[in-house]
Parts: structure tokens; C-alpha cells; sequence
């Protein structure tokens, strides 16, 4: 038995061929806000596949980063007056604990990208030997028509992609650019933000590098999962497997598992926007099994909207399970592990346990699998 996953590259549900450890790089938040039910959907996906992968046996290692640098925590630390690092470190705290109360499992790793300073650099060094970046006004930058794959994660054409480096802070226009593709790898640092020596110049990393440096340090040079919100597959990933690749020679991923956005009054869950529904507001109105439930009953992979009616929802079905007081005879947990396999279909799961639930058999350890605690 095995998984079956869409892969964003191949564009198509395989099976997720691995052997007994499961390594698997979900990119992390950016600690400068608090996290939002959109983080908490891409999280609990991978939570949801590695419970599964545990129960066919396997030994699973996911790693989560922490962006702790970079241009948006920077800005925000800047705006209120205090050093960067405390507020990674509280932010931190704060989704750290609420990811704890939703009942997520433990990352088997969960570094920050001021940590691995020195395999950056390493990394970008790596990169000019092979006549793939190159050094331009104090920056270096990856020069996305060296490596021929460019394009195979997103599948994305040239306008398409200038559009969303664009959107990204890719600065397309910068004239240290030989090309606007071209991304940075490390960058001067302004008067006020943190700056580390280097043989390229003082400076800071770019963003992308900092997930190619952790992934390589942490789990190897291939992985056999990663991912994280679809708004990330170009520009984030797509220059990161371009950067990885060049430097080692091998596929940096197996299988890429992207996970669709949270709207909310038509609009995508975001930050910048400030449409947001926060973790800690929905913990006052339920317990962690109905929120985790409430996301369970959209499938990861498309694009859904939250309404308050769906927690409301979610909670009278937690109170339906909980009611069903007969013998559970093993019916749940294989409803489960079936949806489950063919591409953590969780709506399809629910369905089947509300079914069991309403005819009197107990759901429980088909709801464990899940998470979810009756």
C-alpha cells in the first residue's frame, strides 16, 4: 500500500515511492504577524500526510523553516522600532503554541535561516564555480537561463513568470540584472538591517536560498517531499530546485505537494491584505478537533473560502461522532486510510465517518488517524 499525491511538477497523482524514513521540507512562515488560518491549512496537510506514511510504517522527518530574515520582518521590526530576532522569537512563541493546539505533530526539525549563514554561502559559492551566478553591484544573483530546467515546477511561461517575480519582490526592474529572471542569492544589507562578511561583500542572503541551504543541511540532497502554499510555487520553488540542482547534480525533489489558498469575502487569506482569521480567535470558539475538522472538509490541493459556517459546521459534526456510542469494528480507520491514499481526499473521509457515525458505529480510530480526537 501506498500514497497516492498530485506532484505540481509532473501534474498528475502518483504514487509517493519511498523508502522506510519519509523526508519531507514544508516551508515555514515568516515570523512577523501572527499565523493565519491559511498557514494552518498548508501545516496540517503535511500533518495529515505523515500520519498516514506512520501508519503504513514508515519513519517520517519534516523539517519547517523560519524565515527569521528577510524583507518583510525586516520592514516590520523597522516599523515597530524593535530588533528583528525578538520579533521572530515572539511570533515564534505564539505560532508554536497555537500549532501545538491543533494538535499538530512535532517537526523533526525546525531551523532558521540565520542559522545556516555559512552553508548559504557555501551554496552560492558553489553556484558561481559553476558558471551559474554571477557577482553584480555588491550582489550575486542565479542566472535562470543557465539551468534548462527553469520552468519544469510551475510550468509557467516567461510573461507569466515576470509577472509573478513581480508580485513576489522579485524587483524584475533591477539594472544589476543581466536578465529580469535573475534572482538574488545574497544582497547588500541597508544601514539599519542585520549584514553578515562574506567574500562577495557585507550583506544578507535572498530569499530563496536560505530553504535550498536548510533543506540540502537538513535532510539531504534529494527529498522526497516538499512543498507548502501554492502561491509559492513560482517564484519560491521553482528557484530553488534551480539553484539546488545546479549546485549538487541531483533532483532536489521527488514529489511536490502544493497546497490551494484560504479566501475570505472572495478575497486570498493574506498578511498584506489583513483579511485574516486568526487561530487563536477560532480556539475561543471550539476545540482543536472542530477547526481541524472545519479544514479537513475542504480537499488541500484546490482553492476554498472560509465562511463562520463552517466551524459551525465542523462542530456539530465532532458532537455527531462523538455521540456514536457502538463497537468500532475497524470500518473507520479503513474508510480512512482509503480516502487517505488517493490524494489525502480528508472530505471524502468525513463523509464515510459521518455515515458510520449516523448508523450507531463508533468512529474513533478512524478519526485518530486523522487527528481528531473524540
Amino acid at each position: 500500500m501506498t500514497v497516492q499525491l498530485y506532484d505540481t511538477a509532473r501534474r498528475g497523482i502518483f504514487p509517493l515511492e519511498a523508502g522506510p524514513v519519509v523526508t519531507l521540507y514544508s516551508c515555514g512562515i515568516t515570523p512577523y504577524d501572527t499565523a493565519h488560518l491559511g498557514h494552518a491549512a498548508v501545516y496540517l496537510t503535511f500533518d495529515i500526510l505523515q500520519r498516514r506514511l506512520r501508519d503504513l510504517g514508515h519513519e517520517t522527518r519534516c523539517v519547517r523553516n523560519v524565515t527569521d530574515v528577510d524583507d518583510d520582518i525586516l520592514r516590520k521590526a523597522r516599523e515597530l522600532n524593535v530588533h528583528y530576532l525578538d520579533l521572530a522569537a515572539e511570533q515564534m512563541a505564539l505560532f508554536t503554541r497555537q500549532m501545538d493546539a491543533l494538535g499538530l505533530l512535532p517537526c523533526y526539525s525546525e531551523p532558521r535561516a540565520t542559522s545556516a549563514i555559512p552553508e548559504i554561502l557555501s551554496l552560492i559559492q558553489a553556484a558561481i564555480d559553476r558558471g551559474a551566478a554571477y557577482r553584480s553591484g555588491g550582489a550575486v544573483y542565479f542566472e535562470a537561463s543557465r539551468f534548462a530546467g527553469f520552468g519544469a515546477v510551475s510550468h509557467r511561461d516567461r510573461a507569466e513568470m515576470l509577472l509573478l517575480a513581480a508580485e513576489h519582490g522579485g524587483n524584475v526592474d533591477d539594472p544589476l540584472k543581466r536578465d529580469p529572471l535573475d534572482f538574488v542569492l545574497w544582497q547588500p544589507s541597508l544601514e539599519d538591517e542585520p549584514a553578515w562578511e562574506s567574500r562577495f561583500g557585507p550583506g544578507r542572503p535572498g530569499w530563496h536560498v536560505e530553504c535550498s541551504a536548510l533543506a540540502l543541511r537538513e535532510l539531504g540532497e534529494t527529498l522526497d517531499v516538499h512543498g507548502g502554499g501554492r502561491d509559492l510555487v513560482f517564484p519560491h520553488h521553482e528557484c530553488e530546485a534551480a539553484q539546488s540542482e545546479t549546485v549538487t547534480g541531483k533532483p532536489f525533489v521527488r514529489h511536490w505537494l502544493h497546497v490551494g489558498l484560504v479566501g475570505l469575502d472572495g478575497t486570498k487569506m493574506s498578511k498584506s491584505l489583513g483579511n485574516l482569521v486568526f487561530i487563536d480567535d477560532l480556539l475561543m470558539r471550539a476545540d482543536a478537533a472542530a477547526i481541524r475538522v472545519g479544514l479537513l472538509s475542504h480537499h488541500y490541493r484546490f482553492d476554498w473560502e472560509w465562511h463562520d459556517e463552517d466551524l459551525d459546521r465542523a462542530i456539530a459534526r465532532v458532537a455527531a461522532w462523538r455521540a456514536s456510542s457502538g463497537a468500532d469494528d475497524g470500518r473507520s480507520l479503513a474508510i480512512v486510510r482509503e480516502h487517505l491514499d488517493n490524494d489525502l481526499d480528508t472530505p471524502g473521509a468525513l463523509d464515510g465517518l459521518d455515515v458510520l457515525a449516523a448508523a450507531g458505529v463508533s468512529v474513533r480510530d478512524g478519526a485518530a488517524l486523522l487527528g481528531v480526537t473524540l
